[in-house]
């Protein structure tokens, strides 16, 4: 809840980004983070530099190429971006994130219930009917190709 006191707490002014990763957020998620690989060369990156990276492109929405040159590479975090997903990193600090936030506001670390409107169902089933092709349509031709072949 947004007041006069807690507001402080969530003041961004002193990051470079508001997207950047405060020393007591980092503590959550560093633990999370894979080690590098044994016998391989040392990690010349900062994984936190990567996380912060990340998050810039997700907050602003920015395309990879318009990263600012301030944070690591496009490479790079596009690298990191795709085995952290493959490997499952980035869910398990969504999920951790997301259990801490619920248990802050006293609540179970799962939901117990949920809702669904039978509008929804039926929006579903109607789309999961109509995003499959037929099997038996035939094989478009370019308009360059004669009919004749």
């Amino acid at each position: 809840m947004w007041t006069t006191e807690n507001r402080r707490r969530y003041n961004r002014d002193k990051l470079r980004y508001p997207s950047d990763v405060t020393n007591k957020e980092w503590e959550h998620v560093e633990h999370l983070i894979p080690p590098a690989k044994r016998g391989g060369r040392r990690r010349e990156v900062d994984e936190r530099e990567v996380l912060n990276g990340l998050l810039y492109v997700l907050s602003t929405g920015c395309q990879w190429r318009y990263i600012p040159s301030d944070l690591p590479p496009r490479s790079t975090l596009f690298d990191y971006f795709q085995r952290w997903e493959y490997d499952g990193t980035l869910s398990k600090i969504h999920y951790e994130l997301y259990q801490k936030c619920r248990e802050l506001v006293d609540r179970q670390a799962s939901p117990t219930a949920c809702v669904i409107d039978s509008q929804s169902v039926k929006s579903a089933e109607k789309a999961a009917r109509t995003s499959i092709p037929p099997v038996t349509m035939r094989a478009r031709r370019s308009k360059g190709r004669s009919a004749i072949s």
